[in-house]
């Protein structure tokens, strides 16, 4: 069977027993452009790992997981959750798994494990916990990254990230999680398939997920519900420096054509409409309409987009994935149908911020 040294590509998938989603980190020569700090994105190889050709398999899955289980964490939320009324509440609590990014204990996970948190306390295993905060999320990806408060006196394992693109069909993955702050556990398997879509919790496609047929917790096995490494190196740095990820936007709230089936007559058969234009966007700074209520109280349909820079829109998918190739300050060539005329309009991409709706714990 294949087997895990230090200078192949190792996939350890942080497991979150509870939530059945794990994120990719890994073991893999790093390029020094993905280094916003002293971390994971440094490139130093895991010590104590005998030369594959030389131990046996069970061997081989001791020492890897000898040597990256301490940076595998427990991370324990706490939600207050209210009545319809607003007058009885109860404390809710959830839990995950993370990774040590660097010595000064930030960690990263998934969103999803810390949305809507109130409180949030990590665990190494040894019983003690430390509280710590939301240093910066994105639901698009799920990924977050929080930070201890007070990082522990000892020295903490760093879980490296390394490089999804280079992996293959049939390689071996370890999947390490801490899903009950006592001790880690270790499953085993393979790499299923490459580059599936997944949706996040809110509804965003994720490109280019992994797929395995690890188990991830009793019953629950296989699928894809990693996040590719590669989109947490791109993701980190901009949660750790700025709290959120800034992405280019035209300023819309849109709807598939294909969703609406056969309930509104329309002049085309795939595409996206235009709802509403968010003020001070680009599109509407453009000029792009949504929906308008007339004064009889019947509803005007508005522009429905096609396409961008000659590619075509069938849907809300399309329409993010070309627009997130794109940077803050671009202008894209957005082809529309309005009134049942063809046009295309020059649009400038503008920054629009989630921050107040994602930040937690601050």
């Amino acid at each position: 069977m294949y087997r895990l040294s230090a200078r192949q590509i190792l996939l350890i998938a942080v497991a979150s027993a509870l939530f059945a989603a794990i994120t990719v980190v890994g073991v893999q020569q790093l390029s020094s452009r993905f280094q916003p700090f002293a971390s994971a994105f440094e490139a130093t190889p895991l010590a104590n790992i005998t030369d594959p050709s030389l131990a046996t398999d069970e061997q081989n899955n001791i020492e890897v997981y000898r040597a990256v289980a301490p940076g595998v964490v427990y991370i324990q939320s706490t939600t207050t959750v209210r009545d319809f009324f607003g007058m009885f509440s109860q404390e809710r609590e959830g839990a995950g798994s993370g990774s040590v990014l660097d010595e000064q204990g930030d960690i990263l996970t998934n969103y999803h494990v810390i949305a809507n948190s109130e409180k949030l306390t990590v665990s190494f295993g040894t019983g003690k916990s430390y509280p710590a905060r939301v240093v910066g999320s994105d639901p698009d990806t799920d990924l977050a990254v929080v930070r201890l408060l007070q990082p522990p006196k000892e020295p903490m394992t760093v879980v490296q990230l390394g490089d999804s693109d280079k992996l293959n069909v049939g390689q071996k993955v370890l999947a390490i999680g801490n899903p009950f702050g006592l001790d880690r556990t270790l499953t085993t398997g393979v790499i299923s398939g490459l580059q599936r879509p997944i949706r996040a919790q809110n509804g965003r496609q994720i490109e280019g997920a992994i797929q395995t047929d690890a188990s991830i917790n009793p019953g629950n096995s296989g699928g894809p519900l990693l996040i590719p490494v590669n989109i947490a190196k791109r993701i980190v740095p901009q949660l750790v420096r700025n709290g959120e990820v800034r992405r280019p936007k035209l300023g819309i709230t849109s709807r598939a054509v294909e969703s609406l089936g056969n309930q509104v007559r329309l002049p085309v058969s795939e595409g996206v409409i235009v709802i509403n234009v968010q003020p001070g966007s680009g599109a509407a700074n453009a000029g792009i309409r949504g929906l308008v209520q007339t004064e009889d109280g019947d509803v005007e349909l508005g522009d429905i987009i096609v396409g961008i820079d000659g590619q075509k829109i069938a849907n809300n998918d399309d329409l993010y994935r070309i627009v997130d190739k794109h940077q803050i300050g671009d202008t894209v060539n957005v082809e529309l149908v309005r009134s049942g005329q063809r046009m295309t309009i020059p649009v400038r991409l503008t920054e629009i911020s989630d921050r107040r709706t994602y930040r937690r714990n601050e």
